[in-house]
């Protein structure tokens, strides 16, 4: 969780400061996967058994986590691209 939409006013507030996580994955050579916003609906949505993906999948919050979820899948398939096949023997 990054940052607060505030309902009313739809004003962004960084309750907890923004570019920590940013940096320190900087810092670690890891990549930066994304922000998520802390939001009621994606907590209401989850207890429900509906996450925010399946019940409001283009809503703002869906929309930050299936960029994290792209960031992963292109991570891991760039990844595969670069080591070679495993070599199946059969004897």
């Amino acid at each position: 969780m990054s940052y607060f939409i505030c309902p009313h006013c739809g004003g962004r507030s960084d309750i907890f400061a923004h570019g920590g996580a940013r940096h320190e994955a900087e810092t670690h050579g890891a990549p930066f996967l994304g922000e998520i916003p802390l939001d009621m609906a994606i907590r209401e949505t989850s207890d429900g058994g509906a996450p925010i993906v399946v019940s409001a999948p283009d809503s703002p919050q869906a929309k930050a986590y299936l960029a994290v979820a792209e960031r992963v899948r292109d991570s891991l398939f760039a990844g595969a691209a670069q080591r070679a096949a495993p070599r199946i023997v059969i004897e």
